[in-house]
């Protein structure tokens, strides 16, 4: 299968070169593709707070190469740069507060860091760790793709329909995706006939994003908006909820965009599974549950404006942009590491002991 996966990827996000960080920028997707270069950390630390990427392992991804650009004017710089330097690991941990993977990346770099600061060629070898962490990321995707089509067949092997809430695709990771990629997957093996997209309000990322990666590859897709979910549970056979996670507890509570938690009691009242992709990155075993995970708000003018134009009442507006869903509503947690049916501790405890499967 992993061949096949490998010729269906068509859609890249970010991309290290010429030493400097090109990122696509997901805010004029559809209807443009842009790519802006980024040869500093503020320039990173802005671009993800703007948005410009976004998804959880993508967001990781390009923070670690920011540490990169980070090392390079420090170091040039002179004096103590290793102190400078946390400034803007601080600077790049405040961009967004919510996805677990940008905190894994920034430590797995400051340990890097730590163990190469004596070494002539430490930039060099914080280059090479950023790339690492890339690879490891599309090598991540590409084994829980597999092991999502192997739960799906298990429970069910006829061609179905699923629903999926936000971008998860390669826009979002180091490449082919990881709710998006299962859902890929299982229909290069005839196994899904229908894909239903969120539109996901208020950034439309479903409706910009996911539905454009779908259509791309020629998989069908059919748009909805986000309040149309628990009717189309009820009338057109959907058998699978998928989708990704910004941050996982220790007892398997999981923080993704918001409207997930209001599809995981949707998807229980009307037996349909809820299936939950993300990389072990996105775990956080120091957080005990969800309630510790802390929840972006955003400014009210992204609910009360379309395209900068004010159409909303002159009222405030609630804007948060994830919400948790508990662990007893999840059917399935898939990661690199393998499967847990019923999260709970115990099982994320054991899942977290093993080394990768591949």
């Amino acid at each position: 299968m992993r061949d096949r996966l490998l010729a269906a990827e068509k859609v890249k996000a970010i991309d290290w070169r010429d030493d400097a960080l090109y990122l696509l920028d997901q805010r004029s997707l559809p209807l443009e593709e842009n790519w802006l270069a980024y040869t500093r950390v503020e320039g990173v630390a802005q671009a993800i707070r703007d948005m410009v990427v976004r998804g959880a392992p993508v967001i990781g991804i390009a923070a670690a190469y920011g540490v990169v650009l980070a090392a390079r004017v420090r170091k040039a710089q002179g004096g103590d740069w290793l102190a400078a330097l946390e400034e803007d690991f601080t600077l790049l941990a405040d961009s967004r507060p919510t996805a677990g993977n940008l905190f894994w990346a920034l430590n797995r770099m400051r340990d890097r860091l730590a163990r190469a600061k004596t070494r002539i060629d430490v930039l060099q070898v914080l280059e090479a760790e950023a790339v690492a962490i890339q690879e490891s990321d599309r090598e991540a995707n590409l084994t829980m793709a597999q092991l999502g089509v192997d739960v799906i067949r298990r429970h069910q092997g006829n061609a179905q329909a699923v629903l999926t809430h936000c971008n998860t695709g390669a826009l979002a990771t180091g490449g082919f995706g990881t709710a998006l990629g299962v859902i890929r997957a299982a229909w290069l093996e005839g196994m899904i006939e229908q894909v239903y997209v969120d539109e996901t309000r208020p950034w439309l990322q479903g409706s910009r994003l996911t539905a454009w990666e779908l259509a791309n590859e020629g998989i069908p897709v059919v748009l909805n908006v986000d309040a149309a979910a628990a009717h189309i549970m009820k009338t057109k056979g959907l058998t699978w909820v998928i989708v990704g996670a910004d941050r996982i507890a220790a007892n398997g509570d999981v923080a993704n965009k918001i409207g997930t938690y209001q599809l995981a009691v949707n998807a229980m009242h009307h037996g349909v599974r809820f299936m939950v992709v993300a990389p072990s990155s996105t775990i956080d075993m120091e957080l005990a549950s969800g309630d510790d995970i802390p929840i972006e708000e955003r400014d009210s003018s992204e609910v009360l404006e379309v395209g900068g134009k004010r159409v909303g009442a002159d009222v405030p507006a609630f804007n948060p942009v994830f919400d948790v869903t508990p662990a007893d509503l999840i059917d399935v947690l898939i990661t690199e590491k393998g499967v847990v049916e019923r999260p709970d501790a115990a099982k994320m405890a054991q899942l977290m002991c093993r080394k990768r499967l591949h």
